[in-house]
């Protein structure tokens, strides 16, 4: 099941509901750059288990539609997010995000205190003001661009992803769901990416991205997730500051995960989430 909701900016979101428990506490899970709310099925049996699963997909990605002259933003992708929350209907909701989704969660509760009963965060895209004041040429919107938008199927697809990193970590079903949920068909049976290259480097490039400065307005308990194979670089290098910058805040770093480890082990993330998220629902 998925509902269209109306966003900001001429924007519709599609808001899917995988799971429909509607006595268990309320959860929103939100997605990384370049993906969409189907990459996390794998993730959902388990989150189902305790929670209403509600999945995101923000403007620019899946099944959400945009306006022709739309300029991405971050602080955009948040009121997605709150649009969601609005149409979800059933008060403050707990928020499970990855990488952009994360920050958009964040963001989402900075704008509207009391969005969010619990927060949990697998590597948020939030950095240091000093971070962003003159960033530079950004290596992830110059390697979106290079992304191949078509191929003859969705079985090619798979294939190619499959033989080279990152997405060749993926556990297979994740990947499956990606390639499944994040193209569609084109009148000659090739498949394309939903999200086009030009608008993942659009949303890697965006300038309005959450800082760590403003972390200690949002005050709901939050988890912060990360990776523990490469803590030489953002964002996993900076998922402690973050952590300790949120007034109720806590670190967990999963060893033999990187950067897309809610594709490479669902299921630890997702037990994972649902533990931390189980304490402060209610």
């Amino acid at each position: 099941m998925a509902v269209r909701v109306p966003s900001t900016d001429g924007v519709t979101v599609e808001l899917h509901h995988p799971v429909s428990r509607p006595h268990s506490p309320p959860l929103l899970l939100v997605h990384a750059t370049g993906f969409c709310a189907a990459a996390y099925r794998p993730m959902f049996a388990t989150l189902g288990e305790r929670f209403d699963v509600w999945a995101l997909d923000v403007r620019s990605h899946g099944d959400s539609t945009d306006s022709a002259d739309l300029t991405v933003s971050w602080r955009g992708t948040s009121r997605d997010v709150a649009a969601a929350v609005m149409a979800i209907d059933r008060g403050p909701v707990l928020g499970m995000g990855h990488s952009m989704g994360g920050a958009s969660l964040i963001g989402a509760e900075l704008d509207q205190p009391g969005t969010l009963v619990a927060l949990y965060a697998y590597e948020p895209i939030v950095f240091p003001r000093s971070w962003l004041q003159d960033p530079g040429p950004n290596p992830l919107a110059e390697s979106a661009r290079r992304r191949r938008p078509v191929f003859a199927s969705r079985s090619e697809a798979i294939h190619r992803y499959a033989s080279r990193p990152p997405l060749g970590r993926f556990r297979a079903d994740a990947l499956h769901d990606y390639v499944d949920g994040g193209f569609e068909e084109l009148a000659d049976g090739s498949v394309t990416l939903k999200c086009k290259p030009a608008q993942e480097a659009a949303t890697f490039d965006a300038p309005d991205k959450i800082t760590i400065e403003e972390l200690s307005a949002v005050t709901v308990p939050a988890r912060i997730a990360r990776g523990g194979r490469d803590l030489s670089g953002p964002p996993a290098q900076v998922a402690e500051p973050v952590s300790q910058a949120l007034p109720r805040g806590e670190l967990v770093t999963l060893a033999h995960l990187t950067h897309f480890g809610p594709f490479e082990d669902p299921d630890t993330v997702a037990e994972d989430a649902r533990s931390f998220l189980s304490r402060h629902a209610g």
